[in-house]
C-alpha cells in the first residue's frame, strides 16, 4: 500500500512540477507541500485535496471495519 506522502511526490514527479510549482497551483504553501511529502502525521484534509484535485483526484473519509 502506497502511503499519501509518497503518492504525491510520485504524481509531481511524474507531471514534472518542483514542489515550488505545485504548492502555487494548488494554491497552498510550499511548507505544507514538503510538510505532505516528508510524511507529516497530521494535516488539512481540505489542503491535502487542494494538491490532489490536480492529478484529478480526492481523499474522503474512509470507515474503519473492526
Amino acid at each position: 500500500m502506497e502511503t499519501l506522502s509518497a503518492h504525491i511526490k510520485q504524481k509531481r514527479r511524474k507531471y514534472g512540477l518542483s514542489q515550488v510549482e505545485l504548492a502555487e497551483r494548488a494554491g497552498v504553501g510550499l511548507r505544507f507541500v514538503r510538510e505532505m511529502e516528508q510524511g507529516k502525521d497530521t494535516l488539512r484534509m481540505d489542503k491535502v485535496n487542494c494538491v490532489l484535485s490536480l492529478f484529478g483526484e480526492s481523499l474522503g473519509p474512509v470507515k474503519i471495519e473492526m
